[in-house]
């Protein structure tokens, strides 16, 4: 089981499904920081809740051809770089973004992000501070649909009743989760990912062109595009 989640679904292995996927989904992009470069000779990207390791999925070539600088904010906590190249690092809930003026960015990115910031009043939040900033966004997330939880990357997980899950956490490890010692943690870890529909993301996202990944035909995530 170590064997098959970490070849297939780790995506910071370079050739395992997940990695293969990201960058499948990185197409729309690249092509949208073409366009912004070609209206305003550079592309001054938001990227909230990322990491300077995704960005490794873009050929540099292509960042420096477009003049790209990518601002990365992050929950005041987290640790990060310090500044360096075509990165910056802000630490900043995403939820608020008004250290920023309006349309201060060419793009904002998000990806697996949105399901993580909190109930449905702090979704909507993230999603208006995301397109108050930036002429166009990219906004990915996962598909509740999916069967296996991408989180704990375990089969059916979301889908159980939440006491269910709680007890899981509290037994085991799962994926990315360690198991948790006390009730307390246990739900907190259960309530930090929050996955969404389609129609729950076209609410969020109303202005966007949304396009479903698919994997054996079923709906592995979302992502929301405006240009």
């Amino acid at each position: 089981m170590r064997y098959i989640k970490r070849n297939y679904f780790d995506y910071r292995i370079q050739g395992s499904l997940r990695w293969k996927l990201r960058l499948k989904r990185m197409r729309p992009l690249l092509r949208m920081i073409e366009r912004q470069y070609a209206l305003h000779g550079c592309v001054k990207i938001i990227d909230v809740g990322g990491t300077q390791h995704y960005w490794n999925l873009v050929p540099e070539k292509i960042l420096l051809e477009n003049n790209v600088t990518i601002t990365i904010v992050n929950v005041p906590g987290c640790s990060y770089p310090s500044n360096n190249g075509i990165f910056s690092f802000v630490q900043m809930d995403g939820c608020d973004l008004s250290a920023f003026g309006d349309k201060t960015f060419h793009i904002a990115h998000s990806n697996s992000v949105i399901e993580h910031v909190g109930d449905w009043g702090r979704m909507k939040q993230f999603a208006s501070e995301l397109r108050r900033v930036a002429d166009a966004y990219f906004v990915q997330t996962p598909s509740f649909w999916f069967p296996i939880e991408p989180h704990c990357m375990t089969p059916l997980f979301h889908w159980l009743p939440k006491p269910w899950r709680v007890s899981l956490v509290l037994h085991f490890d799962l994926g990315h989760w360690e198991k948790q010692q006390n009730v307390d943690k246990a739900v907190e870890m259960v309530e930090s990912a929050r996955l969404l529909d389609k129609r729950m993301v076209a609410s969020l996202l109303s202005d966007s062109c949304i396009t479903t990944e698919r994997f054996l035909l079923l709906p592995k995530s979302y992502v929301a595009i405006k240009e």
